[in-house]
């Protein structure tokens, strides 16, 4: 039981530099992806220290990898892979443990799983992923909550259409045909940074692979990977939510380690909002927020390039203290404005209807007692509650351990009232 809690007492401007962790989700499918090593060690640079990430290295562990961390350094060796079935008490603590079906599939020629487990958001399908796998002549039975996956005569390189670009299908297509027989087309990938990332340190290790990032990525088989090194992308969701945090306050923020290239959709909003944003040097994003924010207008979550549905609670979050009224449509997730009963709680104005939020700004939010619902509707409740009168307390904050890291420790690195008890 999640016993731990955040303790925020609002009104302090968040203000200084920040350092971005690795991103929780480039950093599972490289985690994933180094099952299919054989050869050699894979040492995986800037992977940030997340309870998703650990339950991926159990996952790892307890297939056989053999796994340690140095700092943010991830050094694993899968060259003696010994199990192909992951219990249900490991799939059940992340979503993306899906993830590990492509690649186990591949090094072994057979998998067992449960379905995965991971925050409540709705109806998120596999049937792209087990469809794809078919195709490339994979035999998957589903039999009380199991998947029984095995390869009798290896997978075979073919042509794949997605009739949606799932992040989570492309990349375990990606991780089934790096060593799989010919030649696959995956047409309508997903073409967030976070598969460029994957497939870049899959062509580290001798893959062939080309078109990662577009609608069209052709991988040629390989028999066999070596291991390489890898730094993991930073967390572009993370740098929205810092950013969040900074205008919410009336703040002055510099992120470091971070890529402003890969938020394009999202940096418009801050600045229709009145904050001023742009990117200095290499890897740094400079945010400084007005007295007042002003509401944007209408955000619609799409797939990358436009904008992540994961950026929506952190910018409902700001928008409640924003002067006018901001419209969202979410159409990635049918249950994700678990978050909007809490802000309601604080005094926020939020009205719900499907899959649209209403949200008039008040002039103040006031502290309450909260629960994180969900990852991003967490982060959203620690927004809300850097600017609320009081002091909040938030409680489920394992759910925002799946996706920050110490999150408490970096908000108070740069101003924040916060603790953790």
């Amino acid at each position: 039981m999640d016993k731990q809690k955040l303790i925020i007492n609002g009104g302090r401007k968040i203000e200084g530099e920040l350092s971005l962790h690795g991103a929780k989700n480039a950093a599972l499918p490289i985690l994933a992806a180094t099952v299919l090593i054989k050869d050699g060690e894979s040492v995986i640079h800037n992977c940030p220290r997340l309870t998703d990430v650990d339950a991926a290295l159990r996952i790892l562990s307890h297939i056989g990898v053999k796994c340690r961390r140095s700092g943010s350094t991830v050094i694993s060796d899968a060259c003696a892979i010994g199990n192909c079935e992951i219990p249900v008490r490991l799939m059940r603590e992340m979503r993306s443990s899906i993830v590990f079906l492509g690649s186990v599939l591949g090094r072994t020629g057979h998998c067992r799983m449960s379905y995965p487990g991971g925050c409540e958001l709705g109806p998120r399908p596999i049937d792209l992923h087990l469809s794809a796998l078919r195709s490339m002549g994979a035999v998957i039975e589903e039999t009380h909550g199991f998947l029984d996956c095995s390869a009798p005569k290896g997978l075979n390189g073919t042509e794949i259409s997605l009739s949606f670009p799932s992040v989570g299908a492309t990349e375990n297509i990606m991780l089934a045909a790096v060593t799989a027989n010919g030649v696959t087309v995956v047409d309508g990938a997903a073409k967030e940074p976070e598969i460029t990332d994957l497939a870049g340190f899959l062509t580290a290790c001798g893959a062939q692979i080309s078109g990662a990032g577009t609608d069209r990525i052709v991988i040629r088989g390989k028999e066999k990977l070596c291991g390489a090194e890898h730094s993991v992308m930073p967390d572009r969701i993370a740098a929205v939510t810092y950013m969040c945090c900074a205008a919410v306050t009336g703040g002055e923020l510099i992120l470091s380690g971070a890529d402003i290239g890969h938020i394009g959709a999202v940096v418009p909003v801050f600045k229709e909002m009145g904050c001023r944003v742009y990117s200095f040097g290499k890897d740094s994003i400079y945010i400084k927020a007005p007295e007042r924010l002003k509401a944007p207008h209408t955000i619609r979550t799409m797939p990358y390039p436009y904008f992540p549905t994961d950026a929506q609670a952190p910018l409902m979050a700001v928008c409640t203290v924003a002067d006018g009224t901001a419209v969202f449509v979410e159409n990635i997730f049918d249950n994700r404005y678990r978050h909007v009963s809490e802000l309601l709680r604080m005094g926020a104005k939020i009205k719900t209807e499907g899959r649209v939020a209403v949200v008039q700004g008040v002039r103040r939010l006031s502290a309450a007692e909260l629960v994180s619902p969900d990852l991003r509707g967490g982060a959203a409740l620690v927004i809300a509650a850097l600017c609320a009168e009081g002091t909040s307390t938030i409680g489920g904050i394992s759910h925002i351990d799946r996706g920050y890291e110490a999150i408490e420790k970096s908000l108070y690195s740069v101003g924040a009232d916060i603790r953790r008890i």
